[in-house]
């Protein structure tokens, strides 16, 4: 099966905590990272997840934030440190290539945002080289057993 969600981290499963309707699943990434997926409890069941599992988050691309300064006071649990590698900017859109410790992710960002971001990286704009933080709700973060 081809999926068109470009994000796909391969991790292990640390701690999957059911709930009465959803689960929170934490994942470590390849690189050592850590994850956060909150999915529905059925599917959680499903899947068979438990310490130890084998999996590979899956992120759409227009589901990845980007800020270019450490970010505080924000509910989002899932925040990637990376290097930007690649930036494509169309007329209304953008996407962001980053490496982050053991992959890659793609932002999909509204090209005013990629400007504003370029404005407030202090010259470094948001081009190759540039450091960013992948923020990622832990409700946008789906999982494939592997």
């Amino acid at each position: 099966m081809s999926l068109s969600i470009r994000n796909q981290l391969p991790g292990t499963v640390t701690t999957v905590t059911p709930g009465e309707a959803m689960a929170t699943v934490k994942v470590r990434l390849a690189g050592g990272q850590h994850l956060t997926a909150a999915i529905t409890r059925e599917a959680a069941d499903d899947l068979g997840l438990t310490t130890g599992s084998s999996v590979r988050a899956l992120v759409k691309s227009t589901e990845v934030a980007l800020a270019t300064t450490p970010v505080e006071g924000l509910s989002i649990r899932n925040r990637l440190p990376g290097t930007v590698t690649a930036v494509a900017t169309g007329e209304a859109m953008a996407t962001v290539r980053i490496t982050v410790e053991g992959g890659e992710l793609t932002a999909a960002i509204t090209r005013d945002a990629a400007d504003d971001l370029a404005l407030a990286a202090d010259d470094l704009a948001l081009a190759a080289g540039a450091p960013v933080v992948a923020l990622i709700k832990s409700t946008e973060v789906s999982l494939a057993a592997e």
